[in-house]
């Protein structure tokens, strides 16, 4: 069963503009089905099937003279030759757009070779797991057409005016459970627990050691591990590093590689900003939260209701949902960073334009935000002259918390 993704229109955009498109992003996240709904009619290769790998790759030229156009190749990294012969093949009509879809999980191979053999000449879109509309078959948030599309002047105004947000409870469920496709259509929950498994244990043992042979990897087992239990907060390396019995430059490394396999998302500090002590030490999380859940062996939602962490954990869960329902809806990359200062004063995430407008927005976990709680963005907007700041709670309605200051519940992400 399909379930609509937002990228799609982004797809068929970049399709009209360049020959070549590469789907990226983390195993499992539906790249080749997506891939295949686009263009159903296109001819398609799979380069992990031997018979496809060694039809393509015996002869470059013979293939390619076949196969010109309307071609989708899935697992292209596995094979870096085909970006360098589809260089010639894409320069031979080089005014011919939408030739060529290719799919890759992570490698530096594949960065390398889009960079070196197919620049101005392919479009990079990232696929994640699913978002929390794609999975209550809702149309994209208005909220990112306004955030993209609207004056700043006209922001406030717009978003008030939003509907048909997902409730609470079921955005609750998506939280828990994740947004790998294959668990939205099956959320049973014993398969649930033993397609994580079977999910991480392939990750590990198979992809990390194909991408990086020389990767200790239980070390790596159990510093994802340990990494789940710190979504949504600061990373200090060297700590982690002592917990795990190595050194700085491994966690480096190690979260250089998770980030790089699209595991975890890095939020850089804002350090462009009036303030002189903001500290420079960045946070990330997880990128898909059943990943997280199940990593953290939290195994259902009465749990996740009285987790410690789960504060932080939904700060990153609900990160995710933003910055995904921006690259679906803006062809223009959005800058995202996390604020803080050394006397411990905290934007959870400042969204900044194209164009350098900046909003900031908090993210609560509970129905209701006191205020003294908004003082931080308060005193955030003040501080950089900003016209009005956001908070996400999973409150029930929308509202204004200060004439600057907008709630919006989770369910209208």
């Amino acid at each position: 069963m399909f379930l609509d993704r937002n990228i799609e229109k982004k797809i068929e955009c970049y399709l009209n503009d360049f020959p070549v498109i590469v789907l990226t992003g983390v195993r499992q996240c539906g790249k080749t089905t997506l891939a295949r709904h686009v263009r159903p009619d296109w001819k398609y290769f799979d380069l992990e099937k031997g018979s496809d790998f060694d039809f393509i790759t015996a002869d470059f030229d013979l293939f390619f003279n076949q196969y010109d156009e309307s071609v989708i190749i899935d697992e292209a990294q596995i094979s870096p030759q085909v970006f360098r012969e589809l260089r010639g093949v894409v320069d031979n009509e080089r005014g011919k757009k939408g030739r060529f879809i290719l799919t890759g999980s992570s490698s530096p191979e594949l960065k390398k070779q889009i960079s070196e053999s197919l620049a101005g000449r392919v479009a990079v879109i990232e696929v994640g797991t699913m978002k929390l509309n794609e999975r209550y078959r809702k149309d994209v948030s208005g909220i990112y057409e306004i955030l993209t599309r609207a004056s700043v002047s006209d922001h406030l105004r717009l978003l008030q005016k939003m509907t048909d947000p997902v409730c609470t409870q079921d955005v609750l469920m998506h939280f828990f459970e994740g947004g790998y496709p294959e668990l939205v259509v099956n959320s049973d929950k014993d398969f649930r627990l033993e397609w994580f498994e079977q999910y991480f244990d392939s990750y590990i043992q198979r992809d990390m050691k194909a991408l990086f042979p020389g990767l200790q990897s239980e070390n790596y087992r159990r510093f994802v591990r340990m990494l789940s239990g710190l979504s949504g907060t600061t990373i200090n390396r060297s700590q982690i590093g002592r917990a795990l019995s190595v050194s700085e430059g491994a966690i480096r490394n190690y979260l250089d590689i998770a980030e790089g396999t699209y595991v975890w998302r890095n939020i850089p500090s804002l350090e462009s900003t009036v303030s002189k002590s903001v500290v420079k030490m960045g946070r990330g999380y997880v990128r898909d939260s059943g990943l997280m859940h199940y990593l953290q062996q939290i195994n259902n939602i009465d749990r996740v209701l009285s987790h410690a962490g789960t504060g932080y954990a939904f700060e990153g869960f609900v990160t995710e949902e933003i910055i995904q329902g921006l690259n679906s809806v803006s062809l223009s990359r959005w800058g995202c960073n996390y604020y803080r200062t050394r006397g411990g004063r905290e934007v959870d995430l400042v969204l900044t334009s194209p164009d350098a407008a900046m909003i900031p927005v908090e993210i609560k976990f509970g129905t209701s935000t006191k205020r003294n709680e908004i003082k931080p963005l308060a005193a955030f907007i003040e501080q950089e002259n900003l016209d009005y700041g956001i908070l996400i709670n999973n409150s029930n309605r929308l509202a204004l918390l200060a004439h600057n200051i907008i709630q919006i519940p989770a369910g209208y992400l």
